[in-house]
Order: structure tokens, then C-alpha cells, then sequence
């Protein structure tokens, strides 16, 4: 028998953030996070998600043994700015038995019905900047920080429970070496002298601090025509600048402004911490902070995580500006692989953006729907 319990206690809580570290302690791909910062990202007096939003999190029990968790999430800017009636739901884990993801996922359905939803959408986060999607080709592939990675089966799971395809996503993969200059530096400087552009490089994270805002900014203009999109707040701006800003390398992070210094374009790129994370085994301390020191100064892996390019720049060239600064950098890091995180199948645009480096799609998520 499967009972589902709420998690109470931190106690509680570190079991659920613990959970797939029985479920994939064989797995070879499977990329853990760090538990102290993933049990922040939960609480609710530290991550300002839950201003505009609420999450219950649930634990599966069989044989007083956890065998599953969910995240039942709402979105109140999407629910009450958007009028989407969606119940979300992420970090959604659970052993090969229907029973236990079936349980799972009527406490999802039930929560959604107490507020007066219309449909359950997952695995998603709490924002757009979350971890998105069931893996469903790929499996054979190392996870990023930036993922989340899955067994096979979960994907028949959801298929059993009368779950459709909602959001479909690909991940894809170039060398290097592919990104020839020729493609890109003379439209560089034909694109700069055009529109009056220049770059922008940085050697210190606090040179990248005044910037972030309006990076941000950029960021709620370029995708906010995308399918549930959900803006990022001030306060979330802040709480982002803090975690992540300071641990990116800053000569990863690109920006291309006007003659004014008006934020046009930009580009983060983080190093791979696939391989160092799993060194760590979810901790920081004693080693674990030598190992993603490392690799943010020697990873030969880049993984793009967010472009942005301002609507009125869009469709002109803006892209060729960073992809000339970023050749010169990798050239000097000696990175060999460029790996992109999940874009969605139909952002054309995006696709169109990558065609030249020859590209090749190295993993396939989506998100599951059904009716509450």
C-alpha cells in the first residue's frame, strides 16, 4: 500500500531533496545538485518565487520506504496576470510502480481542484529559469546542473495516467571547432558600425553587477511572447543576481549594447559542473567546493543558458557580435564542446540562429498535460 505524506519538517524536506540520490546512485548520467542549496530554493523565507507563488511537497511511502516526491506548485501571476488556470508540478521522482506516481499525481490533481484550476502541466518549476521536461531520448548522455534527468520508464508512466504532450523540447550538441570565424567575424563588424554596437567582456563578477538588472529586464522583453512565459520580479532579480551571477565566469557572460549603453543583446554561458557535481555527491564541504572551482576555471564543456536579443534587434545580425566574442574566449579556455540546454521544437528562431555550427540533437523532454 502507498500512503502519501506532506513534507512538515526540515527533516522531512531533506528526505524529499535525498530522494533520487537512492533512485540513481547507480546511474552514470544522473548530475545531483548541491542539498544545502537545493533545500534554499525550498524555503520559503529565502526564495522570493514565494511571493507571487505556493508549492506543497509530497513524499510516497511503501513499506515505510520513500519511493517518490512531487512538487505541487502554483503560479499566482501566471494563474491571476495570464488567466492560465494551471496547476503545476516538478521535481517529480518515483520508482517503476504506477501506484506510486498515481498517488503522486492525485494530490497534485487534488490541490489543483481546491483552487479551481483547470489543468495540471509537468514536470515544470516554480519560474521559467527552473529545470523543465521528462527526458525521453538521451538517457545515455551525462545530465547538466541546469536539468533534470530521468529513468526511461517515467515517460510510459505518464502516458498510463492519461497524460498527452504538451511543450516539447531539444537539446543539442556542436563542436567547438564548428563556429568558424568566417561565418560570423566580418558580419561582426559590418553589424557594429551599422547600428553603433559594441561588446561587452568582463574579467570580474562585479563588473557584471550594474548590468544585471537591465539583463534581466531584456530578458521578461525577448521571451515574453513564448508560450507561459511567467516575468521574473525585482525581487527575484535580486535573489538570482546573489546565487548565480557570482558563480558564473565572467568572461562566460557577453552583452552588446547601443551607442547610449542600452542593453541590446546578451548571452550566459556557464562551464559544465556535470562531472565536479557528481564529485561532490551533493555536498560542498570538504572537497566538493575544489571540484566546481575547477571545473568553472577548466571545463572543456560550455553549456549555453540564456540568449536574449531585444525585439527591435531581432533578425539582425546581433547574434554574429557574440558568437565572435565567444570564439576568442573558448579559443583561450580550450573548450571543445558547446552543449545548448532545452529550447523549445518550435522556437524556429533559435534553431535557425545555431544551423551553421552543425548542431546535432543529443536529447528530447517535454511537459505532460491532462484536464483536472
Amino acid at each position: 500500500m502507498v500512503t502519501v505524506k506532506q513534507v512538515q519538517s526540515k527533516s522531512d524536506l531533506k528526505r524529499f531533496v535525498k530522494f533520487p540520490f537512492s533512485l540513481y546512485k547507480d546511474s552514470p548520467y544522473w548530475v545531483p545538485p548541491i542539498i544545502k542549496d537545493e533545500m534554499a530554493s525550498f524555503d520559503k523565507d529565502e526564495n522570493p518565487v514565494f511571493k507571487t507563488a505556493e508549492a506543497q511537497f509530497f513524499l510516497a511511502y511503501k513499506d515505510n520506504k520513500v519511493v517518490g516526491r512531487v512538487a505541487a506548485i502554483i503560479n499566482w501571476l501566471e494563474v491571476k496576470e495570464q488567466g492560465l488556470k494551471k496547476m503545476r508540478f516538478g521535481w517529480f521522482d518515483f520508482v517503476d510502480d504506477l501506484e506510486v506516481s498515481k498517488a503522486l499525481l492525485d494530490k497534485v490533481r487534488e490541490i489543483g481542484n481546491q483552487n479551481q484550476l483547470e489543468y495540471m502541466e509537468g514536470p515544470v518549476g516554480f519560474s521559467n529559469l527552473d529545470k523543465v521536461g521528462v527526458l525521453t531520448e538521451g538517457f545515455d548522455h551525462i545530465g547538466t546542473m541546469v536539468t533534470w534527468y530521468n529513468h526511461p520508464y517515467y515517460q510510459s508512466h505518464y502516458e498510463q495516467h492519461g497524460f498527452t504532450k504538451e511543450k516539447e523540447y531539444r537539446e543539442s550538441k556542436f563542436l567547438a571547432a564548428n563556429a568558424d570565424p568566417k561565418l560570423f567575424a566580418k558580419a561582426n563588424v559590418l553589424i557594429k558600425k551599422r547600428y553603433g554596437l559594441r561588446e561587452l567582456n568582463f574579467e570580474k563578477s562585479s563588473e557584471i553587477m550594474p548590468w544585471v538588472d537591465k539583463m534581466f529586464d531584456l530578458f521578461n522583453d525577448t521571451y515574453a511572447k513564448l508560450s507561459s512565459f511567467v516575468k521574473i520580479t525585482d525581487v527575484q532579480k535580486e535573489y538570482f543576481k546573489k546565487k548565480y551571477i557570482s558563480f558564473i565566469n565572467p568572461e562566460y557572460i557577453k552583452f552588446v549594447v547601443d551607442a547610449e549603453d542600452n542593453l541590446v543583446a546578451f548571452a550566459i554561458v556557464m562551464p559544465s559542473f556535470s562531472e565536479a557535481l557528481q564529485k561532490a555527491k551533493g555536498k560542498l564541504f570538504p572537497f566538493g567546493i575544489f571540484h566546481l572551482l575547477n571545473a568553472r576555471k577548466h571545463s572543456k564543456d560550455a553549456i549555453f543558458y540564456l540568449i536574449g536579443i531585444h525585439p527591435k534587434y531581432q533578425n539582425k545580425g546581433v547574434t554574429s557580435i557574440i558568437f565572435n566574442e565567444y570564439h576568442h574566449t573558448f579559443k583561450k579556455r580550450g573548450v571543445v564542446n558547446c552543449i545548448r540546454t532545452p529550447e523549445l521544437e518550435d522556437n524556429i528562431a533559435i534553431q535557425q540562429m545555431w544551423k551553421h555550427f552543425d548542431p546535432k540533437v543529443i536529447k528530447r523532454r517535454c511537459t505532460y498535460v491532462k484536464d483536472l
